[in-house]
């Protein structure tokens, strides 16, 4: 029996409570997972809102987050990252001085952190031992919210560092998988790798089939309404791009054509500099302003290839 399928009995599993919250400018879901008994809760992949060409940040977003766990009187016990994200900044920081809550991600962000940290050409002040975060988990960490059982499953594909949570009967997949008529993320990042992304898919799947399923991500294909949640067997059978009809040759040639021809996330950049450090801004300059930076040719040629074992 794969060890997931010994995690879950639905039967006996406490339904957690999400509420949904998505950014349109971003396509981004953030979560909200309320165990109703004890109304502690956690919150999955907050949002911060950049305005890129002015280069200021709002909390628009996140405080519609914070409204609504003030309104039902939660606890915040986690604030929740499936991966170090390259197209939305995180709210973390912002919601947990609101909120309370450890700010958390796996413990594969060391590897993230060492591959930006030369990219972004980070001095020695830059630890990549993942600090910045108050709680990093390991594949396999389990943990309780009120009566929630939570566990921690490593998904790498789509970066190195990928974490799904189960919540109960929840999974929170990240960017592992989309809704059924979506597919699956791109794994052209800096350690990123289709091979390993199906793999990891193919774990995820062996889940009992009502297991629901909360995606990081909407993009709304063929312009059909918002999306954000489906089951295991739905995706089981149903997910173009990794349903147990496809192999794992199939799946890595078409992951790999597909990706050839995407353009890098419009917020790559400042994303990825905040975001591994866990949503804190880089240090400011001895006047007390502050700059991100641009690597030229950062994410092409020998720059990724250099890490395409991670």
């Amino acid at each position: 029996m794969n060890e997931l399928a010994t995690l879950i009995d639905l039967e006996c599993a406490v339904k957690p409570h999400v509420e949904p919250f998505f950014d349109p400018n971003t396509w981004t879901m953030t979560y909200v997972v309320v165990d109703p008994a004890t109304r502690y809760c956690v919150i999955v992949d907050p949002v911060l809102d950049l305005d890129y060409p002015s280069g200021s940040v709002t909390t628009k977003a996140a405080d519609r987050v914070i409204d609504y766990v003030k309104l039902e009187n939660l606890q915040v016990v986690d604030i929740l990252e499936t991966h170090v994200h390259a197209d939305h900044l995180t709210a973390a920081p912002y919601l947990k001085e609101q909120l309370g809550g450890a700010v958390t991600i796996g413990s594969a962000i060391t590897f993230v952190q060492q591959v930006f940290k030369g990219i972004f050409n980070e001095d020695d002040s830059f630890a990549t031992d993942g600090s910045q975060f108050d709680l990093i988990l390991d594949d396999g960490a389990n943990w309780q919210v009120g009566e929630l059982q939570c566990h921690a499953i490593h998904v790498p594909g789509h970066t190195p560092a990928c974490l799904a949570y189960l919540i109960g009967d929840a999974l929170f997949v990240g960017d592992t998988l989309f809704m059924p008529d979506a597919g699956t993320a791109r794994c052209d990042f800096p350690g990123g790798d289709a091979r390993t992304l199906f793999r990891s898919i193919r774990r995820l799947l062996t889940l009992p089939d009502d297991v629901r399923v909360f995606v990081c991500h909407d993009y709304q294909p063929n312009g059909r309404a918002l999306r954000w949640e489906s089951t295991v067997g739905e995706q089981r059978i149903e997910n173009i791009h990794a349903s147990e009809s496809v192999s794992e040759d199939e799946f890595v040639a078409m992951r790999e054509t597909r990706d050839a021809t995407l353009a890098m996330p419009t917020l790559i950049l400042p994303s990825l500099q905040i975001n591994m450090r866990a949503g804190n801004l880089p240090p400011a300059d001895r006047d007390g302003r502050l700059f991100l930076k641009v690597p030229i040719n950062a994410f092409g040629g020998d720059d990724v290839s250099r890490f395409s074992e991670i």
